[in-house]
């Protein structure tokens, strides 16, 4: 996996999103193989309300709840949220796949959020305002992490930059409980030992 794309999987996990991450996107060609057209760098969806939690030990032991989404994100916690997201190391930007129809049609039908009627609509909007919002209420949106421009009208922008800075200070905050945690996060673990390698460990709440 792309290291940039581990990164905001990681960062989209935290913020209590289930991802999948480089999804193949198929082409059926006539009296050919299907061929892949592309794959979207990361899909995710949050239910609402969702916290991360450390479980208490013992019997009847309260779980410590961890994370609220970060605000960067904009989350309405009141619905579902569903981010089609493009990962950029350099100008945020969407490629080209990105503005195919089909292509953002085919990151629809994969959480299947929508019906087939409206999800033409859905794909039109997505692509003129960066957002759309299902029959039921759940939200779709493109987001672009990258590590500098403003975006425009169709699409949010989240800095790498800030992903990073995310991330050291939720392990930073919580470090009393996930000091001596192992993550098999690769993004989390590397992490976690640079701030280890640092002091020797960070203290509780250092910003």
């Amino acid at each position: 996996m792309d290291n940039a794309v581990a990164l905001v999987q990681a960062y989209l996990r935290i913020n209590g999103y289930f991802t999948v991450a480089e999804y193949p996107v198929l082409e059926a060609r006539r009296h050919q193989p299907a061929q892949m057209a592309t794959d979207i760098d990361i899909l995710a969806f949050r239910f609402p309300g969702a916290v991360r939690q450390i479980l208490g030990r013992g019997v009847g032991a309260a779980g410590a709840s961890l994370s609220l989404p970060d605000p960067d994100l904009g989350v309405h916690r009141c619905a579902p949220d569903m981010i089609i997201g493009e990962v950029k190391e350099g100008r945020a930007r969407l490629n080209e796949s990105m503005r195919n129809p089909s292509v953002i049609g085919a990151a629809l039908a994969c959480f299947g959020c929508c019906s087939q009627e409206d999800a033409q609509a859905m794909v039109q909007k997505l692509l003129r305002k960066g957002r759309a919002e299902n029959a039921e209420g759940h939200e779709v949106r493109l987001v672009v992490f990258a590590s500098g421009g403003d975006g425009d009208a169709r699409f949010q922008v989240v800095s790498l930059g800030h992903v990073v800075a995310f991330l050291r200070g939720y392990l930073r905050q919580h470090w009393s409980l996930l000091g001596h945690a192992q993550f098999r996060d690769p993004v989390l673990g590397l992490l976690m030992t640079l701030e280890k390698a640092a002091d020797g460990a960070p203290d509780v709440g250092r910003s």
